[in-house]
Parts: C-alpha cells; structure tokens; sequence
C-alpha cells in the first residue's frame, strides 16, 4: 500500500498551503493534505471540504456558550445589542467595522444589525462548532475566507439587505445601503463602485429596493468595468439604465476610465 507522502517532498507552494491551513483549522497535517487534495489544493475549498466532514466539527458545551451569551447580553434586554457586539469586538481583537462580523451575522441568521438574539447567537456559534473566545478567534480566517467563494459572497450579500434595513420597513436607506456597498465591494473589487455611489447621491437620492439590490449584484457580475458587453435592450432595471447613461455622460465608458467623475 502507498504510504503517505511527507511534507518535505511537496512543492513550496503546496507546504505553505499545508501549514496555512493547519493554522487556520489546527488540523492534524494529515488532515490538511487529505482536505486540500479533495479539493485540487485550493485553500477556500479545502475549508469547505474539511468543516463539512462530522469528525471535524468540534463537540460545543452548552454551558459555556450560555457563559458566553451572558458575557456580552444586555443587563435589561435578553439579547445581544450594539455594547454587547462592541465587547465581543474588542476581545476577538476584530474592528467592529470588519466585514468579517457581516459573515459572523450571516451564520447566525442574524435578523437585524447590532442585535444577537439568544438563539442566533448561541446556534451560530453551535454550528461553528464555537463554545469559546478562544475557537471564535480560530474560525475568524475560515470566516473571513468564505467571502471569496463565489456561491457564499452571494448568499452574504443577499443577507445583507434584510439585516441592514430599518425594523418595519421593505427598502434600505441609501446612506446605509451605500455604506453597505462600499463595504461588501472593496471585497469584490467592483471599480464601479465608487461612481455607482456617487450616481445614487446625485440622481436617486431615494431609499433601495430590493429588486435594485439583487439586480445591481447581477450587473457586477455580468458587465465589464469598461461597459464593452453591456446591452442596452437587456432586461435591466431603469436605475442601472440610468447608471450606463451617466456613466457615458462622464467618459467612464467603452474606451474606460477616461476621466474621473467629480474631477
């Protein structure tokens, strides 16, 4: 029977990915090289591969995830809110801005922003496998690495308009939706972000849908930045129409970024 081969004898790029991974998930190396082969030795795979596996999830003691939703609940209020969330921050050593909280939220099926109820916050952290300040910090890159999974980005961002909208109501305050946009699309590196931005503050200037919100993500994905394959008789929503137009009006079009918009 073939034996396993050491790592010593893979390429520098596959150890490093080996050692990567093992700090990330504190799996065996044994383990590591079994999850990045399944997955052709792609890093955000082999995460996916590894915390699908039974065996790899990591058994959660109740009363110390009860300890910790205690720790940050409101002393008035049997949830988490926005000081709770802050604390929680501060000790995982996390920017309370960082996109990685969206992807926390987002496994706890989070209903609104800055607010964990008991059961979102302790089924999250059960499904993590997380009864600790300790194994929270640990998943945080695995976290922080679904962003790039295209299947997940998408799921994320479609959480996030639900999670972001005032309590009550059906569309997202532009200030709040562009905040969410810049934040989502520094990850993706959308170019148009910036001047879509802009274009809603001179000509929308109205709460989003979330038609608009959907779309927008569909035209990210199928448009070049320079517009090249953009049609016009598609079936887009009027706004993203009128995002084309003022684009064009303000030489970001076909032949690119020929002149900064507001400069």
């Amino acid at each position: 029977m073939e034996g396993r081969i050491p790592i010593n004898k893979f390429g520098r790029g596959h150890r490093d990915k080996v050692q990567q991974f093992m700090a990330i998930t504190g799996a065996s190396e044994k383990a590591a090289v079994q999850a990045l082969k399944a997955s052709d030795w792609h890093l955000e795979g082999a995460f996916d591969v590894f915390y699908s596996q039974p065996q790899s999830k990591t058994h959660t003691d109740s009363r110390h995830l009860e300890e910790l939703y205690n720790r940050y609940k409101d002393p008035y209020l049997d949830m988490i809110m926005a000081d709770g969330i802050a604390r929680l921050c501060n000790d995982l050593q996390v920017d309370p801005q960082d996109i990685v909280m969206l992807v926390v939220s987002w496994h706890m099926k989070a209903a609104t922003m800055c607010e964990f109820s008991k059961q979102e916050f302790v089924g999250g952290l059960q499904s993590l496998g997380i009864d600790s300040l300790e194994k929270f910090q640990e998943r945080i890159p695995f976290m922080r690495s679904e962003l790039k999974d295209e299947q997940k980005f998408r799921e994320i961002y479609t959480f996030s308009f639900g999670w972001a909208k005032e309590k009550g109501q059906k569309s997202l305050a532009l200030d709040t939706a562009i905040g969410m946009w810049q934040l989502l699309f520094a990850e993706k590196h959308w170019p148009l972000v910036d001047h879509w931005c802009q274009f809603l503050q001179a000509r929308h200037n109205k709460a989003i849908s979330r038609d608009t919100w959907s779309q927008l993500l569909e035209f990210t994905r199928t448009v070049d930045s320079g517009l090249a394959n953009y049609d016009a008789e598609g079936a887009w929503p009027y706004l993203i129409d009128e995002f084309v137009d003022y684009l064009n009006e303000n030489g970001v079009g076909a032949d690119g970024f020929s002149r900064t918009i507001g400069a």
